[in-house]
């Protein structure tokens, strides 16, 4: 796992400056901590940066920048190629000579036989960039669900990319500026949707995409990859014993691919389904006792799941370490502001980046059970969507004004909390309530922004996440579409990205079994009956590996990985809320109503509302707003100390 960048000069005079290069490299050293390495071309045109952790062969043969045989090929590459060595032995085969063990190299030389569509070949989580000198173009890719980042910018006879926007700032030639467009969406979301992101002439190539560019500046992107689901009435029956035999069978081939590592490694364990499972598969596969890491939180015991980790650990005779997390986490808000790039309105990230620094403590790699509630549908949410298509809107407007007027829970996990957002939005298609569920701020997102930077703005289109895969979406069944979606936009937008980024800012590689290609392919493909079934949820994964589940995993319903905000917000985190959102001083006036967001603040201090979320993702952004300018200035300080 590693932190790349780089950059292509194609205006008149421009060449790349070494110094530049490697203050955009350094950037991005809590990715790759180990080595480090450049290329610049004869004619100074290109140039590519990286920062290395070792994790598959730790010798130096392996280091990157690495080339072909006559230095025509480059590349800088990010993640694991788990068929790399099915892949080498077809090459070695075919004649071409190897200097190191690494995946790295696989591409190398696949890429000198297949050009562009080696991309098709690799299966495993991947960020890189191919310079090919006698072709006089730059090849970007992206892998298939997203798991490994990858940012562009281009203007001003300049293009560069990088594993995070910060190696941008480090660039004496890159202008970052704020996008004003992209404010309205992490309101809704809690994160800007791919390829868009906070700056302007800044974008993230989306998963399963590739880029060529041209020396002269010319780009075109396509899809090598997208995942489909069966239309409505042409889903392939198939026996309920061959699915789960299936699913046992890829899921188990999946951790296996993953244990490849010459470091340490272990496992995060939530103590639910999915990461139970990893867990179990592992400790079948494995001579040492898994490594396992949870974390609890305190003020809410609806948000900590420890006891269940710990029934896990005990049942895999795990070697396992438990954290706890307290209101004083929020102390990091700057520093996951930082590793993201700009604000981020997931407030799981916290507990994300505290059990990954202690992790790394013990290991180097770990796996996650990340992408399992996508695949088989864990959500309640997804549920919901099913059984909401079913209740005639009368029905549910009726429930709304009904549950309108009781109290609102203190826990947004309340039952009751749940019902009244599930019948607030029955009244809207599909579509609009699959979004209004999860929004951050939806129907008072104009109540929200100062009607000054609405008028600048374009339109917002609330269904933005989602709009350009709504053609693949008709014509599917109503879990098929909200799977699809959520596989779209939630996973690669919000939990791949904290994952990515809270491990990576402790130099620890984060895997994935149940995002695994072939996983993904065969699960897509099943009936709906078999991910869920009235209110069970994942239903043939939980068949598949009953032997190895306690019972009280079995059991147990979706408790998800969140912080107890709004009790921490009305308790030890409240002045620092208010110090923050209510000083006159605050950033966010500039483009938000100030009297707006005092109200947010006194209706969550009051009881009148639950909004521990939406009080998050308003840190996050004022934060972010005093923190940029003196990222701009430490990096162009970088710069010019490194001339």
């Amino acid at each position: 796992m590693c932190g790349i960048c780089g950059e292509l000069r194609f205006g008149p005079g421009g060449e790349v400056h070494e110094p530049e290069l490697i203050a955009m490299r350094d950037q991005l050293v809590h990715r790759g901590p180990d080595s480090d390495g450049v290329y610049v071309s004869p004619n100074r045109r290109v140039g590519l940066g990286f920062r290395r952790l070792r994790i598959i062969d730790l010798t130096a043969n392996a280091s990157q920048p690495l080339s072909n045989e006559d230095g025509t090929v480059q590349i800088v590459f990010n993640g694991e190629i788990y068929n790399f060595q099915e892949l080498r032995k077809g090459l070695v085969a075919r004649g071409h000579r190897f200097k190191s063990n690494s995946d790295t190299e696989v591409i190398v030389h696949l890429y000198e036989e297949k050009g562009a569509d080696c991309i098709a070949d690799l299966d495993g989580m991947f960020a890189l960039a191919i310079w090919d000198d006698r072709q006089r173009r730059l090849l970007l890719a992206r892998d298939r669900a997203g798991k490994k980042p990858l940012f562009v910018y281009q203007a001003n006879g300049l293009f560069a990319f990088a594993s995070e926007i910060k190696s941008f700032f480090a660039h004496p030639d890159i202008v970052i500026d704020p996008d004003p467009e992209a404010t309205p969406y992490y309101f809704i979301y809690g994160y800007v949707p791919t390829p868009a992101t906070f700056y302007k002439h800044v974008t993230q190539l989306e998963p399963g995409t590739l880029m060529v560019v041209d020396a002269d500046g010319r780009t075109s992107a396509r899809r090598y990859w997208q995942l489909r689901y069966p239309e409505a009435g042409r889903v392939r029956p198939i026996d309920r014993r061959e699915a789960v035999a299936g699913v046992r069978a890829r899921v188990t081939r999946a951790v296996e691919r993953r244990l490849m590592s010459d470091v340490p490694l272990g496992a995060f364990l939530s103590g639910g389904l999915d990461s139970t499972i990893v867990v179990g598969v592992m400790s079948q596969l494995m001579s040492a006792p898994v490594k396992t890491f949870s974390i609890g939180f305190e003020g809410d015991p609806a948000y900590d799941e420890t006891s269940y980790a710990r029934m896990v650990a005990e049942r895999f005779k795990t070697d396992h370490t438990e954290f706890r997390v307290s209101p004083s986490a929020i102390d990091l808000v700057e520093k996951l502001v930082w590793h993201h790039d700009g604000p981020f309105g997931d407030s799981s990230a916290v507990p994300t980046y505290i059990v990954s620094k202690l992790t790394r403590e013990k290991v180097t790699v770990v796996l996650t059970g990340d992408g399992g509630d996508e695949l088989f549908a864990g959500y309640l949410r997804f549920y919901a969507a099913v059984l909401s298509e079913k209740i005639p809107r009368v029905v549910g407007r009726g429930a709304h004004g009904l549950l309108s007027t009781l109290p609102v829970p203190s826990s947004d996990r309340h039952p009751l909390a749940r019902a009244q957002r599930f019948f607030k939005a029955m009244d809207t298609p599909l579509y609009d309530r699959m979004t209004r569920w999860n929004a951050l701020f939806f129907d008072d997102l104009d109540q929200l922004l100062r009607p000054e930077l609405l008028a600048s703005l374009a339109p917002v289109d609330r269904l933005r996440n989602i709009a350009r895969d709504m053609p693949m979406m008709e014509g599917r069944s109503t879990l098929s579409k909200v799977l699809h979606a959520n596989f779209a936009s939630y996973l690669p937008d919000d939990l791949l990205v904290k994952t990515d980024r809270c491990t990576m800012a402790n130099s620890l590689e984060a895997r994935s079994p149940f995002l695994d290609r072939e996983l993904i392919e065969y699960v897509a493909a099943l009936p709906d009956d078999l991910k869920l079934k009235s209110r069970h949820t994942k239903v043939i994964l939980r068949e598949a590996f009953a032997d190895i589940l306690p019972p009280a995993i079995q059991r147990r319903g979706k408790m998800g990985f969140g912080v107890p905000l709004g009790t921490w917000f009305r308790g030890d985190l409240r002045d620092y809320m208010r110090d923050l959102l209510v000083s006159p001083n605050a950033r966010y006036r500039t483009m938000l109503s100030a009297p707006y967001v005092e109200s947010l603040v006194s209706r969550h201090l009051s009881g009148d509302a639950n909004l521990g979320h939406q009080l998050w993702s308003l840190l996050c952004f004022e934060q972010w707003l005093r923190l940029l300018p003196d990222w701009t200035r430490r990096a162009s300080e970088s710069v010019a100390l490194s001339r």
